[in-house]
């Protein structure tokens, strides 16, 4: 209710000219009645009815007092109408966020599979900003800014805030920058890597890049390595771009930077990407989820 609930008694004694009649009408007593009344003028500090023999009668302030409230009853209820279609209609919407490292296109080539169980549902992508210093914030928005989020998830800081359904895993590679001396090959064995940096995450947060960063430093200390900041963005695939670096990459985001070459590596290196969401899932984000785990598993029986 958007405005003071006495005006529903006032207009019922205006339009009845007798508080025993409006009581009737609002189910309480007579005697509440006059209190009401009484209320709204005491708070409006205005006399509204005049009392008679006769009957209840408005005063000229009274009926300017009546014409308004009638307008502004009759406009909330129609907002209050208005705000809960739009309420049913974001129920039935999944918020999926979309960004440079982390589009929605997986995401939507899974809903074309699910969403004849989810026939009365629209799809809204919001774009959000994937920095190194935010990203953490935005995934914890999950099941309130987004439904969900579909992308590489191998780390502990994640995890903590969102929950993690595995689709499958994206080839670990390196990227250069295209006048580097290996951006002509089509594929790297670990020692073409020998004298150069390379860039990746620093250790603490991802088991397959701590895996990965062991294997090099006890195995290949002829690769100097540099800490990026513990996500990627933007900011990282400049400075790949800007020096004779190597970026340890994926093969998703071989197209993410257009100054860049992305090229596979002789080694057996992946990492999980899925989906993301709520730790504390609504029913229906449960029910997709459940529905995404089904078709992944026939779809793996299909491949095997």
């Amino acid at each position: 209710m958007l405005y003071n609930p006495l005006l529903n008694t006032f207009i019922a004694v205006a339009d009845s000219g007798s508080f025993n009649k409006a009581a009737e009408k609002l189910y309480i007593s007579p005697t509440a009645v006059m209190k009401q009344i009484n209320s709204l003028e005491d708070v409006l500090d205005l006399t509204l009815v005049e009392r008679k023999s006769q009957g209840v009668f408005l005063t000229e302030i009274g009926k300017k007092i009546y014409s308004d409230a009638k307008f502004m009853i009759d406009y909330s209820e129609k907002s209050i109408s208005a705000a809960s279609v739009m309420k049913s209609a974001f129920e039935t919407t999944f918020c999926v966020g979309t960004s440079m490292l982390n589009p929605a296109k997986p995401f939507m080539d899974l809903w074309y599979k699910v969403n004849k169980d989810f026939s009365d549902y629209k799809l809204h992508l919001i774009p959000f900003d994937d920095s190194h210093d935010g990203i953490v914030s935005e995934i914890s928005k999950l099941g309130v800014k987004f439904d969900f989020l579909i992308g590489v998830c191998d780390s502990k800081v994640w995890s903590n805030v969102c929950n993690f359904l595995p689709l499958g895993r994206y080839k670990k590679m390196v990227a250069v920058r295209q006048s580097h001396p290996l951006a002509t090959k089509k594929s790297l064995q670990i020692s073409d890597l020998y004298g150069y940096t390379l860039m990746m995450v620093k250790e603490g947060d991802s088991g397959v890049n701590d895996f990965l960063r062991n294997d090099l430093t006890s195995n290949h200390s002829q690769i100097a390595i540099e800490d990026t900041p513990p996500f990627y963005d933007a900011s990282v695939f400049n400075r790949c771009a800007e020096t004779d670096n190597i970026l340890l990459n994926i093969e998703c985001w071989k197209d993410i930077h257009p100054a860049l070459v992305t090229i596979p590596v002789q080694w057996d290196y992946s990492i999980p990407y899925g989906i993301m969401y709520a730790l504390n899932p609504t029913d229906d984000v449960k029910h997709f989820i459940e529905l995404v785990m089904k078709i992944s598993s026939v779809d793996d029986k299909l491949h095997k």
